[in-house]
């Protein structure tokens, strides 16, 4: 054997060798950032090189990073302009956008589905993408550029030309690179915004549905059949006359019939349709059986049920929901995100004092006792008209929903216009509106969660659909406490909450009744419902009588967008103006109120008792220190230390009262101030 072998160390090596896997691991995960790194630095030189070829047709061009660009300010601007914007996004590791992109991807997202936006809030805007991935990734190729495309037209962009997708994987690559894909895409680009230029509409690419264009020539642009810019074309075509088109069961059985025959007779028609309606009777007939079989069985043989479905989870989640335990959410609200950056805050910061980035909205019950037809989560919550569910303890849903709002808020961080003050407050939970969705009064344990909150120095707003008025007599003190007032006689009632009730009318005036002997802050909300509740003006000054609330909210509906559980269209959307004279008329009926506040922004009035209104300036602000020493002495006392609206009352600044130039904005917000340099602020 030889002597030297015993002086050699592999210790190195066998190390190396035990430890193999995380070499490995490390290699991959250096080969992941280089090619990111590779697709940033690409995707900022094609943004170079498609800007000197759009110079080279003698149109202005600008490179935006999108990390400069608030989309809250710039955006909607492209919509009145004429420009053409080219977003050139690239997937980033695990499907993310880069961070320069982040904020900018989060936005569009929850604004494309948020009602409050619309299907048509970016119509006029003219937009194309192109996205940088790499195909060996394929569950998230290019999922960034996909998303910002739907996205946009989702808001009511409209696409000039089919999204174009770069690979960095030449096996697979259409064109052999990325490289070559983006010059394959800039070429058709730079041929359409020539087209545009010149005035002239994009060649029919002889697809269009339902027959309505004949043509079957092509433009400038010849494209092969089956193509992927052919496809593309077909494809958009689709989606511009059905956005959110559906099939329905007897579509499905019509065209079932159809396919027997390309031509079916008028007279046959009618035969058809009766066959197929007899067809979904006996199938819905059958599955109510059998529903009602299965239904019987596992109550007898089971708990009690989660009111969390896995569908319904699925549902709420997509909406942006962070649902607790098994029945419980928070959301964040979009004027949260609004104060945050400086931009203004809900109703409640004009007409209260609230300061909305530090308000958590929440309920502790998902479910409902109404239907009403105005409902912004289109009725994907449950109902009922008792608790029959599991239920979790209060403590857990407080902790819970407290953490998921600081989650949210935390994504905030380093977001362009977020105002670093306000984000360390925002991090602190001070007001809590009980108003997300569902019925938070149905939860048995309400008082104790309530408890749990003033404990924690958070105010309470509690908002009940007056369908369970022993809930409303045995409630603890609130800060405010609200009774949707969405219609003042029984016929319109039914009609617009579509109450599960049987005596939904004689639930609703002992609501108000019980609402009267309540000693703390009280409001009614109105929701205007343009043909449907706005010539009840009478009936409403006695439902005032009978309730003796503190304040009145009285709204305009928010149009939902369209939904088949709703009738309702832009058209029952009632002006500011209206709202205006409605609340004018209303008050000359009720001689113990006035209009105090005004927030145009959400089409709301605040009318108030004249008892908030102390030698001439209005009180309707609330001292919520004053309110929590109050709710700590009842507390200590039992509950015999009993305190009034009165007594944490603080007064209203002058620029959130009716009449102000402000019209309810607060003047330290940007939006105010950018409204005011224009002098004008009534189209905000």
């Amino acid at each position: 054997m030889d002597p030297s072998l015993d002086t050699w160390d592999f210790s190195p090596l066998i190390s190396l060798w035990i430890h193999r896997f995380y070499i490995y691991w490390g290699f991959a995960f250096g080969i992941s950032l280089w090619i990111c790194f590779q697709i940033v630095i690409r995707k900022q030189g094609f943004a170079t090189i498609l800007a000197e070829a759009v110079t080279c047709l003698g149109l202005p061009v600008a490179i935006i990073n999108l990390k400069e660009y608030d989309p809250d300010d710039h955006l909607v601007e492209e919509v009145t302009s004429k420009s053409v914007c080219a977003f050139l996004v690239a997937t980033y590791t695990d499907g993310r956008p880069t961070e320069s992109a982040e904020w900018f991807c989060k936005w569009l997202e929850e604004a494309s589905i948020d009602f409050r936006f619309g299907q048509t809030y970016l119509k006029g805007m003219r937009y194309a993408v192109f996205g940088l991935g790499n195909s060996a990734y394929a569950s998230h190729f290019n999922k960034i550029g996909k998303n910002v495309d739907k996205w946009l037209w989702m808001l009511g962009a409209h696409r000039v030309m089919t999204r174009g997708e770069g690979d960095c994987n030449v096996v697979k690559s259409k064109h052999g690179s990325i490289e070559g894909d983006f010059r394959a895409w800039k070429t058709k680009f730079i041929s359409r915004l020539r087209a545009l230029s010149k005035g002239e509409k994009k060649s029919c690419g002889g697809n269009c549905k339902k027959g309505r264009c004949k043509s079957s020539q092509h433009g400038s642009e010849e494209m092969e059949p089956g193509s992927p810019a052919q496809d593309g074309l077909h494809q958009r075509d689709t989606e511009e006359e059905e956005p959110f088109a559906s099939t329905s069961e007897e579509e499905s059985s019509i065209e079932d019939h159809q396919s027997l025959s390309s031509v079916v007779d008028v007279e046959d028609l009618g035969k058809i349709m009766n066959h197929v309606k007899k067809e979904k009777r006996e199938k819905e007939q059958q599955e109510e059986k059998t529903s009602l079989f299965r239904n019987t069985v596992k109550n007898e043989a089971s708990e009690r049920r989660a009111m969390i479905t896995p569908a319904l989870r699925e549902a709420l989640t997509k909406q942006g929901y962070q649902l607790i335990g098994s029945h419980s959410g928070v959301k964040l609200c979009r004027w949260t995100k609004s104060m945050l950056r400086g931009r203004g805050g809900c109703y409640k910061h004009t007409f209260y004092g609230i300061e909305s980035h530090r308000c958590m909205e929440t309920t502790p019950s998902l479910a409902c006792a109404n239907k009403c037809v105005f409902c912004w989560r289109h009725h994907t919550n449950p109902v009922g008209t008792e608790w029959r569910w599991k239920m979790d303890q209060p403590e857990m849903i407080l902790k819970e929903a407290i953490e998921n709002h600081q989650s949210m808020i935390k994504q905030f961080k380093g977001v362009p216009g977020v105002k670093e003050e306000r984000f360390e407050e925002g991090m602190t939970v001070k007001h809590c509106a009980l108003s997300l969705v569902g019925e938070p009064i149905m939860y048995p344990e309400i008082n104790r969660f309530l408890k749990l909150l003033h404990e924690c120095k958070i105010s309470s707003f509690l908002v009940t659909n007056a369908q369970f008025p022993v809930e409303i007599k045995n409630l603890k003190p609130v800060t405010q406490l609200y009774v949707s007032v969405d219609a003042s006689t029984k016929d319109s009632l039914k009609k617009i909450d579509r109450p599960l009730f049987k005596d939904f009318w004689q639930r609703f005036l002992d609501s108000l009744k019980a609402l009267a002997a309540k000693q703390q802050r009280t409001v009614y909300r109105l929701t205007l419902v343009k043909a449907w509740n706005v010539d009840e003006l009478q009936a409403y000054a006695e439902l005032v009588s009978l309730g003796s609330p503190d304040f009145i909210e009285v709204k305009g509906v928010t149009y939902c967008g369209e939904s088949s559980a709703s009738s309702l269209t832009m058209a029952n959307v009632p002006w500011h103006e209206e709202v205006v004279r409605f609340v004018h008329e209303l008050v000359d009926l009720i001689p113990n109120y006035e209009i105090a506040c005004e927030h145009e922004h959400s089409n709301c009035l605040l009318i108030a008792h004249k008892k908030f209104k102390i030698d001439r300036e209005w009180w309707t602000w609330i001292n919520y220190n004053r309110f929590q020493e109050l709710i700590q002495e009842y507390e200590d006392s039992g509950g015999s230390k009993t305190f009034s609206a009165e007594d944490y009352m603080a007064k209203t600044p002058h620029w959130a009262l009716f009449g102000a130039s402000e019209r309810g904005f607060d003047p330290k917000d940007t939006r105010y101030q950018r409204k005011n340099k224009s002098k004008d602020i009534s189209g905000c």
